[in-house]
């Protein structure tokens, strides 16, 4: 249900949001896009008003999503089964066709139309466009190390970062078009990579020289042992909770990808609820924000 607001409370929405508007300015947001926030139809169409608002203000927003589950429902439909092996999905080349399908496909292109039908302009991209991401196969660490002399599980079309080549963002990014990215990468042997959106997001945003990363989840942000939110850290601050236990499961690959951020050069990483509604406005433009912030060494 909606409810109506005064003319004064309006003001005082709209001064709140003014001086956030004024700092950022001319600064790239980096977005990961991804959860209940990617399935939810009302969700949907509230991130994609935050990203053309953020565009129509002077922000430069980039976009980078996931899909895992709708990569699982295609594969059930299909009935190809799905190995998992330390929580990676093992990926053969018919797999990574069908990755390839859902995630440059069929995704990107949703959250592209989302975009357009209110008012933005995306443009969808993948890692293999204008050679944007190069990628290597991710090797799982430990895994048989119980075992001299055994192999390492080869999990195939799974990738990391090797480097990125941001020129093609940049040039959209900085004109009228929002970049929506899907986190696919090519090898030097030419074959697709699978790669965390997460991990994407956090090394497009240290490329580009991002104002601040905003890794959307399905929790309320970083809780501690009571369940309280915790915002407002340092890099410090987090290495202590990882230390302590208060960070764990997952929550510390989002947290690591965070913290890697911050310490190279991106201002500050939020992760937030995307289960909330306008949860990217709300954190940009507000004085508490909707989810965790853990600020650079640079942050004011």
């Amino acid at each position: 249900m909606t409810t109506s607001k005064t003319p004064a409370e309006v003001a005082e929405v709209l001064t709140e949001a003014l001086p956030y508007i004024r700092r950022f300015h001319g600064k790239t947001i980096v977005v990961k896009f991804g959860g209940n926030a990617m399935v939810d139809d009302a969700l949907k169409q509230s991130f994609a008003r935050d990203i053309v608002l953020m565009k129509l203000v002077g922000f430069n927003p980039v976009v980078v999503h996931g899909g895992g589950p709708q990569i699982g429902q295609l594969l059930e439909r299909i009935g190809k089964k799905t190995e998992f092996i330390d929580g990676m999905r093992v990926t053969d080349a018919e797999t990574m066709d069908v990755v390839e399908m859902v995630l440059g496909g069929l995704v990107n292109k949703e959250i592209v139309q989302l975009i357009n039908a209110q008012g933005g302009r995306a443009v969808g991209l993948t890692g293999k466009d204008g050679g944007l991401i190069r990628a290597r196969q991710l090797r799982l660490q430990g895994v048989g190390a119980e075992s001299p002399g055994s192999e390492q599980p080869d999990i195939g079309h799974v990738g990391e970062v090797a480097s990125i080549d941001a020129s093609v963002v940049n040039m959209l990014d900085t004109g009228e078009f929002i970049p929506v990215i899907a986190p696919i990468g090519v090898g030097d042997d030419g074959r697709g990579y699978n790669i965390n959106a997460d991990l994407v997001a956090g090394k497009l945003a240290e490329v580009l020289d991002a104002e601040k990363l905003i890794l959307l989840t399905n929790t309320p942000g970083l809780l501690d042992q009571q369940g309280s939110l915790l915002t407002g850290l340092d890099a410090a601050r987090v290495e202590e909770l990882i230390g302590d236990g208060t960070i764990q499961g997952g929550m510390l690959p989002k947290i690591r990808c965070a913290l890697e951020a911050v310490q190279s050069g991106v201002r500050a990483a939020h992760i937030i609820d995307g289960r909330v509604d306008h949860a990217v406005l709300l954190e940009l433009f507000t004085d508490r924000g909707v989810g965790t912030l853990i600020q650079g060494p640079g942050a004011a």
